[in-house]
């Protein structure tokens, strides 16, 4: 027998009298030095001992491979035995996922015979080759149900030929395994029921935080007769009250129109398969009222805490409310849902909040040193006209103030050519982004225009380090927002920025006066974004417009201003020309000009330019700029265009919205917009009537 045949602690034990063989002669060895006749006996005994220790392996190598392999196979018949009637479900699968072996177990959860070799697919279809393919690692797992039962499948892989089996340290395996690359996989089935029934439970039992608002109490109460107004109260109370009833929810009225609700998680989504029916039903009530009344809620779910819940509850309802209101908001987290966008900002006549707005500004300006005022990238008329209104009330205060400006395409030179040196303006009244960053001290007020998604705008990092944030716009608010600003003045319904900006001029002073170039500036500002008064324009777009007048802006020099060269307008003619219709409804168009120096401006007239031709709803125009694709969508009155584009990463207005996509193909913008639009169609969100709302194959 030769005991290399055996690895690990058995080849040391078994070497070990043959060591002490050399051991003993060295030492019989080393006597022989020092006295010749013990030396002699003592390898006399030496060569003894070595003659019956190898005569001993000699004599009983049979019988101790016999008795190696009989501990070998008993053990593996225990092993076996141990698996066979081991009190949970285990098999062993081929690198196929096809059934080799299966314990009693599993044969009984399964009615499945131990012979039974089909794929394990045909018992748990969540378990495909695909999935075992795709699983990095050794150890894996999956959540399998089988009939009323859940259990978690624990994977382990096995490529026979690897020592992947767990030794002793310092040990190696006894028996050594013959090289094969094929691959095996164990699987271990544990019964989860129970703790995924108390999982459930408890998930299902979370705190639900809601905030409903009334969008427009005090103008629907001021329409109806006296006597009816309680009556309309109690109407709305027994509505939300008669609605949330099927939520078990508590209910308490913090206002007259005003609510604070609680309920559990596992009735919102019932509240969301009918897309919170109550804003409909709301909106129906009548007692008098030509307004139709409308509601904003917002709900805060899975915080931390209570009290988390509680605050994402008032962020969503501040955006709510931001967006236009009569809509639900809903923060899960870091997510941010929205329901029951369809429909028209409703303009509010009262000028009370521009008032207070413009006072809280005032205080503010007066506090800093500067004024630091930027708007979104590749700024346009509204932002840049919006800047100089609040450089306008900067002077007033006697500060200083500077519009962070990177980019001056074709259409705003005009305008930035009012305002030079020459014409006494500060010659670092623009400055761009780095330049800005300079001047930005602890005692600067930071003004965010036209924009309220800090990775629109001009330069970013001034919000970051900037303590001291003020956002002035007119957009919808999404889920991207400006952290914790000192005054957030956001009003969906306005048409403009430049619109907002003329109402807090008439309250930031009363003795403010404007060039007449800061007027045109304002009033150009206004007419781009309502197209010459003809979309989103309100009785106070109206007002702005007329104050403007009085401060001395001409239409005449206006018109001049806004026009444009003979290569962009023969740039937004072909996009028009090479638009397809999709849906019969839908243009699209992809502004391909070349040499023109403001491409997404040109982009978006041509989206206006669309909405002319009969039975177009809404314009899609995809420009392709600085790496970016920026898609601009229009539409009248029928297609909520944000919605389309808040789906693509964009935002904006129910009839003027925006995107901007990188990373990406014109190809596949058009693709997606179009999955959109025939999604929102099966949806319901978009309405088309007779063919239009057959998807074209």
């Amino acid at each position: 027998m030769n005991a290399g045949e055996y690895k690990g602690g058995v080849t040391r034990y078994l070497r070990a009298p043959l060591y002490m063989i050399i051991v003993f002669a060295a030492g019989a060895g080393l006597l022989c030095w020092y006295d010749y006749t013990v030396g002699l006996i003592s390898v006399l005994i030496v060569v003894v001992y070595a003659m019956v220790t190898l005569g001993f392996y000699r004599r009983n190598a049979r019988m101790l491979s016999e008795e190696m392999a009989r501990l070998a196979t008993d053990y593996a018949s225990m092993q076996k035995q141990f698996l066979e009637h081991f009190e949970l479900p285990y098999a062993i699968l081929d690198s196929e996922g096809r059934f080799l072996w299966q314990n009693v177990k599993l044969c009984d959860l399964t009615g499945k015979e131990k012979t039974y070799s089909k794929s394990v697919t045909s018992i748990f279809p969540e378990i495909t080759r695909e999935w075992l393919d795709r699983e990095e690692g050794t150890d894996f797992d999956a959540v399998v149900k089988k009939e009323d039962k859940t259990y978690r499948a624990l994977f382990s892989r096995v490529h026979l030929g690897d020592d992947t089996v767990d030794e002793p340290e310092g040990t190696r395996p006894m028996i050594r395994r013959q090289e094969d690359p094929s691959a095996l996989y164990t699987m271990l089935l544990l019964d989860i029921t129970e703790s995924e029934k108390i999982r459930q439970l408890n998930e299902d039992q979370r705190l639900c935080c809601a905030l409903l608002y009334i969008d427009n109490y005090e103008d629907t109460i001021a329409e109806i007769e006296a006597v009816k107004r309680s009556l309309l109260t109690a109407v709305i109370d027994r509505k939300v009250t008669r609605y949330f009833q099927e939520a078990d929810a508590i209910i308490r009225k913090s206002d007259r129109d005003k609510y604070f609700i609680i309920f559990q998680y596992k009735y919102l989504s019932k509240l969301e398969e009918n897309k919170f029916s109550l804003l409909e039903d709301i909106k129906s009530t009548k007692l008098g009222n030509d307004t139709d009344l409308t509601i904003s809620m917002g709900i805060g779910v899975n915080g931390a805490t209570y009290r988390k819940n509680a605050e994402f509850a008032r962020t969503a309802i501040d955006i709510a409310m931001g967006r236009g209101g009569s809509q639900v908001v809903i923060k899960d987290n870091g997510n941010i849902s929205y329901y029951g966008v369809r429909g028209k900002e409703v303009e509010k006549n009262t000028r009370v909040k521009a008032r207070a707005k413009a006072e809280a500004l005032r205080e503010l300006m007066v506090s800093r040193d500067k004024v630091l005022v930027m708007g979104h990238q590749i700024s346009d008329i509204d932002a840049v006209g919006a800047g100089i209104g609040v450089y306008c009330a900067a002077r007033e205060l006697e500060k200083e103030c500077h519009i962070v400006l990177n980019t001056i395409n074709t259409s705003l030179r005009p305008i930035l050519d009012l305002f030079t040196p020459d014409h006494g303006y500060p010659a670092d009244l623009f400055v761009t982004s780095d330049q800005a960053m300079s001047l930005l001290t602890a005692n600067t007020l930071v003004m965010v225009v036209d924009t309220n998604r800090p990775s629109y705008t001009e330069c970013p990092e001034l919000l970051e380090k900037s303590r001291s944030v003020v956002v002035i716009d007119h957009h919808r608010q999404g889920g991207e927002k400006v952290e914790n600003p000192i005054l957030s003045y956001i009003e969906p319904y306005a048409s403009s920025t430049c619109e907002m900006i003329a109402e807090i001029l008439q309250y930031f002073s009363e003795n403010i006066k404007l060039q007449a170039a800061e007027a045109d500036a304002i009033y150009a500002g206004i007419l781009i974004d309502t197209d010459n008064f003809m979309t989103k324009t309100g009785v106070r777009t109206f007002e702005a417009a007329a104050y403007l007048k009085r401060s001395g802006s001409d239409v005449t020099r206006v018109r001049k201003l806004l026009r444009e060269d003979m290569n962009a307008y023969k740039a937004r003619a072909e996009i028009v020309r090479d638009s397809t219709v999709y849906r019969d409804s839908f243009a699209i168009s992809v502004n391909r000009a070349e040499g023109i120096e403001s491409p997404t401006i040109v982009g978006a007239q041509a989206a206006n330019e669309l909405l002319n031709i009969v039975g177009i709803k809404a314009s899609f125009v995809l420009t392709v700029y600085k790496g970016k694709i920026y898609v601009s969508s229009r539409s009248i009155d029928e297609i909520d265009v944000q919605q389309i584009m808040e789906r693509l990463g964009g935002g904006g207005h129910l009839n003027i919205a925006g995107a901007q996509i990188e990373g990406a193909t014109t190809d596949e913008v058009i693709r997606q917009i179009e999955n959109i639009i025939d999604v929102m169609i099966e949806e319901g969100a978009i309405r088309l009537p007779g063919p239009a709302a057959k998807k074209h194959e």
